[in-house]
């Protein structure tokens, strides 16, 4: 079971990863970064989510693999 849920939180993390990515390059992301030097709050908060995401499911998958 714990397998299963490290699969789909590196799934998960590496879609956030995605969108996160295409987020940093989008035209409002642009403008953000005109204005204030950084990118839009949502595309750090898509790739944040994403390298958590991905590396709790590679965390998990580490650890549960040992154990039967």
């Amino acid at each position: 079971m714990t397998k299963a849920i490290s699969l789909a939180l590196i799934v998960g993390g590496v879609v956030l990863l995605y969108f996160g990515g295409e987020a940093y390059h989008s035209l409002s992301s642009d403008v953000s970064r005109v204005f204030t030097g950084s990118p839009s709050n949502k595309a750090i908060y898509l790739i944040a989510g994403g390298v958590v995401a991905t590396l709790a499911g590679l965390i998990g998958m580490a650890t549960s693999s040992g154990k039967r």
